[in-house]
């Protein structure tokens, strides 16, 4: 099974990082109201949607709480960023309810494949783990009125644990796989720091962005593997084989990408 869930935004090779790079921007010297802002510029969008475009193309995704100034401007003008997005064989996705919005990669009626600023970078077994008890704690606090759900770091660590097969033996190396996964998660913005640095916020993108279908999809599979045991000690199938990272599970479907 090899789907895209975690996809990346690149700048012709290089892969954009997820931070802000607007801090230096003196906004008060800029007309918001101009679609004129340097000179050459032939641009059509306003400052503010400009900044807005930039922030989705950077970021896996961007939300009333994350970017609040950017998911303004989404809003008011969705058709024109989305005819942006279009342009460059991206197409927005955005979640109203839960005020989230991403992008994926556009898909042709035809079949072709388009050029693609987007790369698979598959979720690793751990990761995908983390994902699927980070999306069921988001939903049973929700369904409980919890207007924030947080989950701790060790709670996170002991689900992946309970998915070690009774063959692994490397408890230390599992451990840390588990707890690598939970910061590429906190990196990824699904999970959000607090003032502890054990205690984290589940983001509300989790579950429009990853299927429940698919993750319940991959956690049988993983499950299955895990019941297998394993025809010599390196079996590729083992959930927690020592070469698991360079084994990644892929969590994901590329028309649900971010």
């Amino acid at each position: 099974m090899s789907v895209e869930t975690h996809p990346e935004t690149t700048e012709t090779t290089d892969v954009v990082e997820m931070v802000e790079i607007d801090a230096g921007v003196d906004e008060e010297l800029l007309d918001e109201t101009s679609v004129s802002l340097f000179e050459g510029d032939e641009g059509g969008l306003e400052y503010a949607q400009r900044r807005a475009l930039v922030t989705l193309l950077k970021q896996r995704f961007i939300s009333a709480r994350t970017h609040p100034r950017d998911w303004v401007v989404l809003v008011e003008h969705e058709r024109l960023i989305r005819s942006r997005l279009n342009d460059l064989f991206l197409d927005l996705q955005l979640d109203r309810s839960r005020e989230v919005a991403w992008k994926r990669q556009a898909t042709s009626e035809t079949g072709v494949r388009f050029p693609t600023m987007l790369y698979d970078a598959a979720w690793s077994r751990e990761e995908t783990l983390v994902l699927v008890h980070l999306r069921d704690r988001l939903r049973a606090g929700v369904a409980s009125g919890d207007a924030r759900v947080f989950v701790d770091r060790e709670d996170v660590v002991d689900y992946v644990a309970s998915f070690r097969p009774p063959h692994a033996t490397d408890v230390s190396g599992d451990d840390k796989r588990a707890r690598n996964a939970i910061t590429s998660i906190v990196k990824a913005g699904l999970l959000i720091g607090t003032g502890s640095e054990d205690r984290f916020e589940i983001s509300e993108a989790v579950e429009p962005l990853i299927p429940l279908e698919l993750l319940q999809e991959l956690l049988e599979a993983l499950v299955t593997a895990n019941a297998e045991a394993p025809a010599e000690p390196d079996d590729p199938a083992d959930l927690f084989d020592d070469d698991a990272d360079a084994d990644p599970v892929a969590a994901g479907d590329p028309a649900e990408e971010q």
